[in-house]
């Protein structure tokens, strides 16, 4: 290599000439250093805290923590049936069931609005930590989108029936439950200019109408009058 790079400056070649034709890549650490160019320096990305931390990795998969025979294997083998070797789909299983705990109203319910909002809750903060990490995923972007409107959509229908269950739901579970916006329609130059003539059409029917009622009062009071002047006619 030392060889070929001096033949090369011998030939009347720059350095980096004679380092491509010695072999040695041109941004390679060797002729940094050699050049004295600062090292450079690759930060390290902040660790994201997951809501999935709290669970013990010792903890066995749900399938296989009802087995019969499980306190009967070997230490190796309920290592890997633990979560320490589970998938992020196994977690989030047992951090749904989790959550669904705090606010089911008994060991058999899997369908009232408390539970449901429970597993959105568990799948919504799971994207979320995704989508920190992955900030491009549109897809996923979208479906968090879908549930976190789904959830709503359920805070609201049981924030209308029970208000006390509502309130101890948010609470157990962290929500933070905001009003939905009112409605808001893009303004079309068709819809400007419809809505302006629909409101010149009110306001003209609004005058007419104020017009007929005038006119309707002063028929009243001048049959009134004249109902008057025939009573005192008939009375002398």
């Amino acid at each position: 290599m030392l060889r070929g790079s001096a033949t090369a400056l011998l030939r009347g070649w720059n350095a980096a000439t004679a380092m491509t034709a010695a072999g040695i890549p041109r941004k390679s650490p060797l002729l940094q250093t050699a050049r004295g160019y600062p090292r450079v320096v690759r930060k390290r990305k902040p660790e994201i805290p997951s809501h999935l931390d709290d669970l013990p990795p010792t903890m066995l998969v749900t399938s296989y923590a009802k087995v019969p025979i499980i306190d009967k294997v070997d230490d190796v083998v309920k290592r890997m049936l633990s979560l320490e070797m589970a998938s992020q789909r196994e977690k989030l299983k047992i951090k749904k069931e989790q959550l669904a705990e705090k606010v089911r109203r008994n060991p058999y319910d899997c369908s009232s609005l408390e539970v449901q909002i429970a597993y959105l809750t568990a799948r919504i903060r799971s994207l979320q930590e995704h989508l920190q990490k992955h900030r491009k995923d549109k897809e996923n972007r979208r479906r968090m989108m879908m549930l976190i409107d789904r959830r709503n959509l359920l805070l609201k229908a049981l924030r209308n029936r029970k208000y006390d269950v509502f309130e101890n739901t948010c609470k157990q579970l962290d929500i933070t439950y905001t009003f939905p916006p009112p409605y808001c329609r893009r303004a079309t130059r068709r819809w400007v200019v419809k809505k302006a003539l629909c409101i010149r059409v009110f306001e003209e029917v609004k005058k007419r109408k104020a017009l007929e009622r005038l006119k309707q009062r002063e028929e009243r009071d001048r049959a009134a009058k004249d109902q008057a002047v025939q009573n005192e006619g008939t009375s002398v």
